[in-house]
């Protein structure tokens, strides 16, 4: 049954990836079409074809490597000045006659010009008002942004179904003064996971006699309803006694005890003693629940995500680095380190086969690992870098700038943005994400991350 429920997991995820990544190039195909231009294929996965077929001016299909997808519009690249003409014609195949002209500057501008060549291959006589690079730039900006907006929508309605019933995960609040848990002692901030021992102090909350299921109803005689300010009566009372009111099974009841524990400041050799404050401590924990919200709670949450997904991003090269020096050795790996689909579909596999984890909650987190891959796929892809959908983005609204300055200063139109001139960061971005993206494979492979505890 574990493994039949692992490899369900797996399935699981991997299937959610694959529709959205389907979704995703959806996401440009359908504005690309609505304005005219020509989508020539339209696939899932990459390397050799494993089914296709062709609609219509499109070939539709899926590849052997499901790890991303891709769709064709003809004439992403303008024709560059010296490089590449307009076509002079058409052959009798309806191929157009231009001309290439081969460069002698360096490789990159050699790649830029094969490049060129390549992209109007496909372009047809009847092709002409169609190209992409010919659309009005916002046209450009929205069958761009298309693609990692769907994958936003997907995250957003999946946060949005769990946090308005489920409710948030992460955010989780005190219920009134109910108590969950008592300390039974009082441990050094760095061993709070380890059980008590001998020589251990007894917690004040145990001292008194407070027990799961108590509600705290007032604390040196000051009434209290909410956790907060519990919480802040206890800590402020570090000069000694406490007297504590609470109800169990409707009584009332009341203790005494100590709130002042002599501070404990672990064993870590880093560890300063002097710069510990000692407050009131009693060692309970509330009772507590998910927080619910709507739409508006499903944004605010989202916009949380995204400075945090940006600050990801950022570290991004410096994280994966990390990996690999996990990978040979050289240090542990970061349990918040960055992990590739294959260590999604491994933690899904993990989370829907074992039984420490309730039902309801497994499914509830396998959802979330789809919407949180999605968002960070949607948020990589508006990256403003080529190859990137976010760096033509970028070349359409430098279009629209560069020609609105010149209209507002009376000059000629400078004409369309030629993003093929940033191909050569292209090329090297996308060998940094491959790079990365096969070491975050390896190491999910050879020092794999897990939900589950040791």
């Amino acid at each position: 049954m574990t493994l039949l429920l692992y490899t369900a997991g797996v399935l699981f995820f991997v299937l959610a990836i694959l529709v959205s990544i389907g979704l995703h190039e959806l996401g440009h195909l359908v504005p690309a079409r609505a304005f005219g231009g020509k989508v020539t294929q339209y696939f899932i996965g990459f390397g050799p074809t494993v089914w296709s077929k062709q609609v219509g001016e499109t070939e539709w299909g899926v590849k052997a490597i499901p790890l991303g997808g891709y769709v064709k519009i003809v004439g992403m690249l303008p024709p560059g000045a010296g490089d590449l003409a307009e076509p002079q014609g058409y052959d009798e195949e309806g191929r157009p006659a231009y001309k290439v002209r081969k460069s002698n500057t360096g490789l990159f501008a050699q790649l830029v010009s094969d490049a060129r060549a390549a992209e109007w291959e496909l372009v047809g006589p009847e092709d002409h008002d169609r190209l992409f690079y010919r659309l009005a730039w916002w046209k450009k900006v929205v069958v761009m942004a298309g693609g990692p907006m769907v994958n936003i929508v997907i995250a957003f309605v999946i946060f949005l179904g769990i946090f308005s019933t489920y409710g948030n995960p992460s955010d989780v609040q005190p219920v009134g003064t109910q108590v969950e848990e008592v300390s039974a002692c009082v441990l050094p901030y760095d061993e709070a996971d380890r059980p008590c021992a001998a020589g251990d102090p007894e917690a004040p909350a145990a001292e008194a006699g407070l027990r799961p299921g108590d509600e705290i109803t007032a604390f040196n005689g000051t009434p209290v309803s909410d956790w907060d300010e519990l919480q802040g009566l206890i800590r402020d009372n570090s000069d000694g006694e406490a007297v504590l009111t609470w109800v169990r099974d409707g009584q009332e009841m009341t203790g005494e005890t100590s709130t002042t524990v002599q501070a404990r400041p672990g064993t870590g050799a880093d560890v300063d003693p002097e710069r510990l404050t000692e407050v009131g401590f009693l060692g309970v924990s509330p009772e507590a629940a998910r927080t619910t919200g709507g739409p508006l709670y499903t944004l605010g949450e989202m916009g949380t995500m995204a400075v945090q997904t940006a600050e990801a991003l950022v570290t991004l090269p410096v994280r994966v680095y990390g990996v690999g020096k996990a990978i040979v050795g050289l240090e542990e790996r970061d349990p918040d380190s960055p992990i590739s689909v294959v260590g999604g579909g491994r933690i899904a596999g993990e989370t829907a086969s074992t039984d420490l984890i309730p039902g309801l909650d497994r499914l509830v987190f396998l959802l979330l690992l789809v919407a949180g891959f999605n968002f960070f796929i949607g948020a990589l892809n508006l990256v403003p870098l080529l190859p990137l959908d976010g760096g033509h983005i970028a070349g359409a609204l430098y279009e629209a700038g560069r020609r609105g300055v010149a209209r507002l200063r009376r000059r000629p139109d400078p004409g369309y943005a030629d993003v093929a001139k940033m191909l050569p960061v292209a090329y090297v971005v996308a060998s940094a994400l491959l790079v990365m993206g096969v070491v975050l494979i390896v190491g999910d492979i050879v020092v794999p991350l897990s939900v589950l505890p040791d």
